[in-house]
């Protein structure tokens, strides 16, 4: 394999695959106890019945209307995201781990954002500098001082992880806002099972179908009005949305509305949903709308997105935001490089799950140390997102390394630098047969006043490329089902 030498999750070295030539893996080829029935399906699996299966995944996916919105590029406006079908596969017991380590983790970004927006104890302990959070552009002022229904900020988020051994797993970046990709996990799981349903004959893997349920259960448990069948609507900023398709699949499995915000208005400062019936009253919105454009009387006054007024019933505690306006600063990955002393700080605990180690550029030491090793280096864009903005200094070519050490001393504020780590790849179909290609995963993890909840799995991203380690569906990435397996038939 091209590239840099990786974990494999299934043998844990690249050389046990042979390039789908007879065979695929060896009987005495080392391999993960978890991967057992997938090495003997693969190894039972002829190429042409495999390159089937792949149509006819391309198919579903086309059929149902799974695509995925690229701006900027006109040749691509919508397209499918290519789905793998090969299963990425975690033992229960490493899934334990890494759930521990979520619910702790969420937990301190739900306290780090009570605080920021309420007392702001860590910054006056000096844990994170002041100027990062208050002068950041993720920070809402108009959040300062209020208190969102149940004190929750983060109802749904998005923890981006990876793996780079046996049992090293570090967090890559939290996402608190609007995180996407969940009808992905949903629907792959449903492919699976029609395409695959031997393999579920003697592999037993947790289900992921309970996720609607354990969403609509957190939403409702959040309403301001606290009693009765609360009304939750999901707002979308409508069909040209990137991530349209989630909105509306998610809308239909959760039974609710899928509203945008012309079917929304606020009288008395309480927000009500048009309908044939008359007006409803509406307690709980599934935002999928980003703070600027969600109330034009606060926020952008030009967005035909939002509702006016909305903030003023939030305010009122009327409506629930899910997630909360201001959630963004717990995105910004300079506050993410503060996340191992937020965690310790909130939870009076170690981390469970560790950081990528974090060169902050706003710092002189550091800037310097990122500008005389960039070609070893993956520079991100704090308030960045999608691979977007992103170099990745050993892939880069002198001119495009030139450049950005140009950017970072222009605006060192605004840049991070982590190592290039090496991904853990996981068997993959292409067209060449079965080859290794790097994954991450992202958990989604679900806050209410019912807990935390957290469906076993999540969503497996891969970089389809030969090599690559970009895996975002934005950058030609893929999908495949991820798989938590309690145990095995004999």
């Amino acid at each position: 394999m091209a590239g840099i030498d990786a974990f494999d999750e299934m043998f844990g070295s690249s050389a046990a695959y042979n390039g789908g030539a007879g065979p695929l893996f060896g009987e005495a080829t080392a391999i993960n106890t978890a991967y057992r029935w997938i090495r003997d399906w693969l190894d039972n699996s002829p190429a042409d019945v495999m390159a089937a299966r792949r149509r006819q995944a391309e198919l579903f996916f086309r059929r149902i209307g799974i695509t995925f919105a690229v701006y900027g590029d006109p040749d691509a406006a919508e397209r499918l995201i290519p789905f793998d079908i090969v299963p990425r596969i975690l033992a229960r017991a490493e899934w334990n781990r890494l759930e521990k380590g979520l619910v702790q983790r969420v937990n301190a970004l739900n306290a780090f954002l009570g605080d920021v927006y309420g007392n702001r104890e860590i910054l006056r302990a000096g844990i994170v500098p002041e100027d990062l959070v208050l002068q950041n552009p993720g920070y809402c002022l108009h959040m300062a001082g209020r208190k969102p229904p149940g004190g929750i900020w983060t109802h749904i988020a998005g923890i981006d992880l990876v793996r780079t051994g046996p049992d090293e797993f570090f967090v890559l970046e939290d996402n608190a806002r609007t995180p996407s990709g969940v009808s992905y996990m949903l629907e792959n799981r449903e492919v699976m099972l029609k395409l695959v349903p031997e393999l579920f004959e003697h592999v037993k893997v947790a289900p992921v179908e309970t996720y609607p349920e354990m969403l609509l259960e957190t939403l409702g448990s959040v309403s301001p009005r606290g009693d009765g069948a609360p009304v939750i609507v999901l707002l979308t900023p409508g069909r040209h949305n990137s991530a349209f398709y989630e909105h509306s699949f998610l809308a239909d499995k959760l039974g609710i509305e899928l509203v945008e915000g012309s079917d929304l208005f606020v009288r008395d400062d309480v927000v009500y949903m048009r309908t044939t019936q008359g007006p409803e009253r509406v307690d709980v919105i599934y935002r999928r709308i980003d703070d600027d454009f969600i109330d034009p009387l606060v926020f952008n006054p030009a967005s035909m997105l939002g509702v006016p007024g909305l903030m003023a019933a939030y305010a009122q505690g009327n409506v629930t935001l899910a997630n909360a306006v201001g959630t963004g600063i717990a995105d910004d990955k300079a506050i993410y490089s503060y996340m191992p002393e937020i965690v310790k700080f909130y939870t009076g605990e170690e981390p469970i799950l560790k950081n990528v180690p974090t060169w902050r550029c706003r710092e002189p030491e550091a800037l310097g140390y990122v500008l005389d090793n960039l070609a070893q280096l993956v520079v991100k864009e704090v308030d960045g997102s999608g691979g977007y903005g992103m170099l990745i200094g050993p892939h880069a070519p002198a001119a495009t390394l030139a450049a950005f050490a140009a950017k970072l001393k222009a605006m060192p504020e605004k840049f991070i630098a982590q190592p290039t780590l090496a991904l853990s790849t996981c068997p993959t179909a292409v067209d060449s047969g079965i080859a290794p290609r790097h994954v991450d995963l992202r958990p989604f993890v679900l806050s209410g006043r019912n807990g935390v909840n957290i469906v076993p799995g999540g969503l497996t991203r891969v970089a389809m490329t030969q090599g690559s380690l970009v895996v975002n569906s934005s950058q030609g990435g893929g999908t495949k089902d991820t798989w938590v397996v309690d145990d095995w038939d004999a």
